[in-house]
């Protein structure tokens, strides 16, 4: 194998999907709900672990090595097919790397400096958001990905539709 196939395999591997099918997206936001949840009602800080990586992976990599991803993807979205939305891929990582910044700072406020109460209102604010996803369909990072193409801080060539707001509202 050259340098360049490794490079293209690690481009492969390190990438996130164009579209996004939007029951799959909503499945991995209510998983995020319940870990978050359960998190919290079971005041388990290592959970945080596991919420951490499950961001870090979708955001790197999309659903490949996310276990929610996996689930989300290949069980779940294929047996609702019949009510898919495919919607655009960067919208949707740019609102799993809004997750990994809450549960990383979750995680690093709780099990590296021991203040379980901030964590836990990182926490509520990351299960605010991500019930809103699972819930109504409703991906406030997205919103802000919308925002910001249409301002110009960040390129829509990735999403059109997302620059141009008027264009959903009708």
């Amino acid at each position: 194998m050259t340098a360049i196939e490794i490079s293209k395999g690690k481009e492969k591997f390190f990438s996130f999907p164009e579209t996004v099918n939007e029951i799959a997206a909503r499945t991995v936001a209510l998983f995020v709900v319940l870990l978050s949840l359960t998190t919290i009602l079971l005041d388990q800080k290592y959970l945080l672990i596991l919420l951490a990586y499950g961001f870090w992976a979708r955001v790197l990599s999309g659903p490949k090595i996310s276990p929610a991803g996996l689930i989300a993807t290949r069980v779940v979205a294929p047996k609702l097919a019949d009510k898919a939305r495919v919607v655009s891929g960067s919208p949707k990582r740019f609102a799993q790397a809004i997750g990994t910044l809450f549960s990383t700072t979750a995680l690093i406020l709780w099990v590296v400096l021991g203040l379980k109460v901030a964590a836990m209102v990182v926490l509520v604010g990351l299960i605010g958001a991500a019930s809103l996803e699972a819930f109504f369909g409703l991906c406030i990072g997205c919103k802000i990905y919308g925002f910001l193409a249409n301002k110009g801080v960040i390129s829509d060539a990735n999403c059109p539709e997302c620059a141009d707001l008027g264009s959903r509202l009708s």
